[in-house]
């Protein structure tokens, strides 16, 4: 079903890979891509659970909008190894003004699929998505 909003659907795909993450943790981190010609979301890239948050900031492209969700692992500070799938709306100011707002007008919905997320990030530039904003907002 397409969003009335911007008229995207969301690639079955997409739901897919989430819970793949999520449920079997296969998967480190996915890229999300709209396909303006198709009208639609769709799988861009997938992390394997070895790759780090490094691999996966240097997915993201310079200059265009991408969603992308990424599972943190991390330690409390009662020493408990404990895990945030994290959604990540990156839309760099340098990136075309039409593409930022088919990804605003699309978002919502697009997370509304994907069950589980527990932490949102937007994101107009690295530092904004960095690791020490990962970890203070993981807490």
């Amino acid at each position: 079903m397409a969003n009335a909003a911007s008229g995207m659907a969301v690639h079955d795909d997409c739901k897919l890979r989430f819970l793949e993450l999520k449920a079997k943790r296969t998967h480190r981190f996915i890229v999300f891509k709209i396909e303006e010609k198709q009208k639609q979301v769709v799988v861009e890239k997938v992390g394997e659970p070895a790759q780090g948050y490094e691999d996966f900031t240097a997915c993201l492209p310079d200059n265009e909008c991408r969603y992308a969700v990424y599972d943190f692992d991390f330690v409390t500070a009662e020493n408990c190894q404990k895990s945030r799938i994290f959604f990540i709306a990156w839309s760099p100011d340098t990136s075309r003004v039409r593409s930022k707002m088919i990804y605003a007008s699309t978002k919502e919905r697009f997370k509304r699929e994907l069950d589980g997320i527990q932490v949102e990030l937007q994101a107009t530039d690295p530092t904004e998505m960095g690791l020490d904003v990962i970890k203070s907002r993981a807490n």
